[in-house]
């Protein structure tokens, strides 16, 4: 295989094969109890979980499993034994809130020997949305537009979140008390902090409501008078060392430094030197281009930090402010800001959500390759304008370069690839 763009996509499929949850859930089930094993859960990876766990729940000395995931719609999986429920994300619907509250149902009223196994991946947080005090769906929904658009960082995201909420920050966890909760947990955020997968639905936080309205009075997001009066007088989240969390354990169960790894190996194996940035990257999606580009540059200037042919990776979760009309997307905005700056120099890259979504389009990302640029304009497009309007989806399918996957059932978040010399 010689033809960059084959190994990049080639590079890109064994990340998303790595984070599969039929390769790698088994590794982590828990002893079945004497009790019940009530299943819970949410992301766009849920589904695909729930059918992992059912495949390997044992057949014999265990009871039945039963419970409730919800997934992004499309994304569901055959089960057989654990409802799938299809919601929005990444703006929630009404059918992720009613989920919700069958979820907190299901775990309330359980005995020490019961068991709860949440399964929490990506996108979990909108998808199981479950609004606290006297806030509505439609207001919790205009919180989450202004956040989308604002062009904070995850971590700030899901303060705000766990807060105007009645399931995340540890509360599922707490209400499953006295069962024993083991959450099985996809990392899709920057650091693998189990308390920002989802929300943190399972793990105790330690942040407070006034925080959650200092970010968003930061980012002069419009608040109703029920946000501001419930982060007013809200109740924190059960703390780390809450005594209904002690029976709670959560393990990453794959994560995006593992994916960047199975794809470091497909480059070697074509003969590029591969060398991984870091799997928690974070910035403005065009800076984070213009970065790596710099990269390229003084690899192919003066063969540093590796000499030529390499393959240089990152993973992470960039953010883009929208100030234009375009169709947004972070990876594909990543893609056109590195190909301007890097104005036809040698270098092929890829940008695509694991999860086969980037931003609100059914569209995993894109490929971008040196004659990107003039081919752009031999079609009349502007790129810097284009950029400018955040219309990289546009962009890269005027060019034919998109990557379409469908749902991949999985979600590590952001995953980019550059092939130098």
């Amino acid at each position: 295989m010689s033809d960059p763009r084959q190994i990049l996509r080639a590079m890109f499929d064994a990340a998303v094969a790595a984070a599969d949850p039929m390769a790698v859930l088994s590794r982590y089930m828990p002893d079945p109890p004497k009790g019940r094993t009530i299943v819970v859960g949410a992301g766009k990876a849920s589904a695909r979980m729930a059918e992992a766990l059912e495949a390997a729940w044992p057949d014999t000395g265990a009871g039945p499993l039963s419970g409730l995931v919800i997934t992004r719609y499309g994304h569901n999986c055959p089960c057989r034994h654990i409802e799938i429920v299809e919601a929005a994300h990444p703006v929630p619907d009404a059918a992720g809130a009613a989920a919700a509250v069958r979820i907190l149902r299901l775990v309330q009223g359980l005995t020490a020997d019961d068991l709860v196994i949440a399964l929490i991946s990506g996108g979990g947080s909108a998808l199981m949305t479950l609004p606290g005090g006297d806030i509505t769906l439609a207001e919790k929904q205009a919180i989450n537009q202004g956040l989308l658009a604002s062009g904070a960082a995850i971590g700030q995201m899901n303060v705000v979140r766990k807060h105007l909420s009645a399931i995340k920050g540890g509360r599922l966890a707490a209400a499953a008390h006295p069962a024993r909760v083991v959450g099985l947990l996809i990392s899709d955020v920057p650091g693998d902090d189990p308390g920002v997968i989802g929300s943190g639905p399972t793990v105790g936080e330690t942040s407070t409501p006034a925080d959650a309205l200092a970010i968003l009075e930061h980012f002069r997001i419009p608040m109703p008078a029920s946000v501001r009066a419930h982060l007013a007088n809200a109740k924190t989240c059960p703390a780390p060392d809450d005594p209904r969390l002690t029976r709670s354990e959560n393990h990453i169960i794959a994560a995006p430094q593992i994916s960047l790894e199975a794809a470091a190996k497909v480059a070697r194996a074509a003969g590029y030197t591969p060398m991984i940035l870091g799997d928690s990257l974070e910035g403005e999606a065009r800076e984070v281009g213009i970065v790596h580009a710099g990269i390229a540059r003084q690899i192919l200037t003066h063969g540093q930090p590796l000499p030529r042919p390499c393959a240089i990776l990152s993973g992470g979760e960039t953010t883009v402010t929208l100030r234009g009309n375009g169709r947004g997307g972070r990876n594909v905005e990543f893609l056109l800001s590195l190909a301007i700056a890097l104005n036809g120099q040698p270098v092929h890259a890829i940008a695509c959500d694991t999860d086969g979504v980037d931003g609100a389009e059914e569209i995993a990302g894109a490929i971008c390759t040196p004659d990107t640029i003039t081919r752009a304009r031999a079609a009349g497009m502007n790129p810097l304008a284009e950029l400018a309007n955040n219309n990289a989806h546009g962009y890269f399918a005027a060019l034919g370069d998109q990557v379409i996957t469908g749902p991949t059932l999985t979600n590590v978040n952001d995953f980019r690839a550059m092939l130098i010399g």
